[in-house]
């Protein structure tokens, strides 16, 4: 398994999808997954931290995790089949350590909210991963290197061809 962390929500200029965009704790590897603009509201939520009056259905997550007298462990990005990614939430109690089967984009919603690691596994950062080139890597302060990985990688992409998250 492999830690990573949310990098970036980008947002698609011809669709309604937005990317998440998760980066490798350990190295300059990047995963992209199409979202909706849904979960990419929900996962930033998360992000920032942003008190709600009334829970949200990944606080309601959360919120029976605790109340069952559990806690989520990890959440791992497990699979990549045909297109569509697959997630796991590793939820340990005094009884028994279960996952469950989750869309990568509530997964990662529920584990924003808990701070708790997101993993990717090997596989499918093998198959998915993407890595900047170097010279993109060895130009400027760190604010415009991340701006320039991201116009890169974002110029690679085929917005008008989403792939299926769920």
């Amino acid at each position: 398994m492999i830690e990573v962390t949310v990098e970036t929500i980008q947002v698609s200029l011809v669709s309604s999808h937005r990317i998440v965009v998760l980066k490798e704790v350990a190295a300059e590897r990047y995963l992209p997954i199409w979202i909706g603009p849904c979960e990419a509201e929900a996962i930033s939520v998360g992000v920032k931290g942003i008190d709600v009056q009334r829970p949200l259905t990944h606080d309601l997550i959360a919120n029976l995790i605790d109340a069952l007298d559990a806690e989520l462990s990890h959440v791992q990005v497990s699979e990549l089949s045909d297109n569509t990614y697959f997630a796991t939430l590793t939820i340990s109690s005094a009884e028994a350590e279960i996952e469950v089967d989750a869309r990568p984009s509530d997964a990662i919603a529920v584990a924003v909210r808990l701070g708790v690691p997101i993993y990717v596994a090997d596989s499918v950062m093998a198959d998915a991963g993407i890595v900047p080139e170097k010279d993109l890597l060895a130009h400027g302060d760190a604010e415009s290197e991340n701006l320039g990985v991201f116009r890169s990688f974002l110029s690679s992409l085929h917005l008008d061809e989403p792939q299926d998250e769920e």
